[in-house]
């Protein structure tokens, strides 16, 4: 637990302690319950700490390499995947910065509304476009998972989300999250070498 100072969303440390908080387990799972279970990971390679990637339907094209980070508050798009799709007159110029785990900072080129195909499910999502150099071509962050309820599981290399009809499954490709890893270390030693 984090505390930062006497006072948290407007309550203060003393009130909070008062607070009584219960949580009731349901012994009987209802049918759109999202849960996960061994089963669901058959066929990983084990063990592993693999970063959850999967290919996306975006407009009419397959994007491969879409790292699935729930830290993220941002869906990010690399500016060279909009232009190979000639899609950068769509961009709308605004500008933010985008901060990183490592207090670096990127800014923006702007914003594009793009549909998004997941698992036979249509979305508009909003994603900030960055002209960097990434592993990724997409990052799917917080907004668009809460939009969809998605829930992942990085050890399970799943991401499952309920529709009126069923549980939906998209599966992480695993291979390519190991060799995407395998070359940023390659290129980290060679950084190192060159230093």
């Amino acid at each position: 637990m984090i505390f930062g100072g006497n006072e948290i969303n407007g309550v203060t440390f003393s009130e909070a302690k008062k607070i009584k908080v219960s949580i009731t387990h349901s012994k009987k799972l209802r049918e759109d319950d999202i849960t996960f279970t061994d089963e669901d990971a058959d066929g990983l390679l084990l063990p592993h700490n693999d970063a959850l990637v999967i290919p996306l339907n975006v407009l009419d094209f397959k994007i491969k390499h879409i790292l699935v980070d729930p830290g993220s508050s941002a869906n990010i798009i690399q500016w060279r995947v909009l232009e190979q799709a000639k899609l950068t007159r769509s961009i709308i110029p605004k500008t933010k910065l985008l901060a990183g785990f490592n207090l670096a900072t990127v800014t923006t080129r702007g914003e594009i509304l793009l549909l998004t195909n997941v698992k036979g499910v249509m979305k508009t999502t909003l994603f900030e476009v960055v002209d960097r150099d990434m592993r990724y071509n997409i990052i799917l962050g917080r907004p668009l998972l809460h939009d969809m309820k998605v829930v992942p599981s990085t050890y399970h290399q799943l991401l499952k989300f309920s529709t009126s009809e069923e549980i939906k499954k998209i599966r992480g490709d695993q291979p390519t999250a190991r060799e995407m890893n395998t070359i940023l270390i390659s290129n980290r030693k060679g950084k190192d070498r060159a230093a």
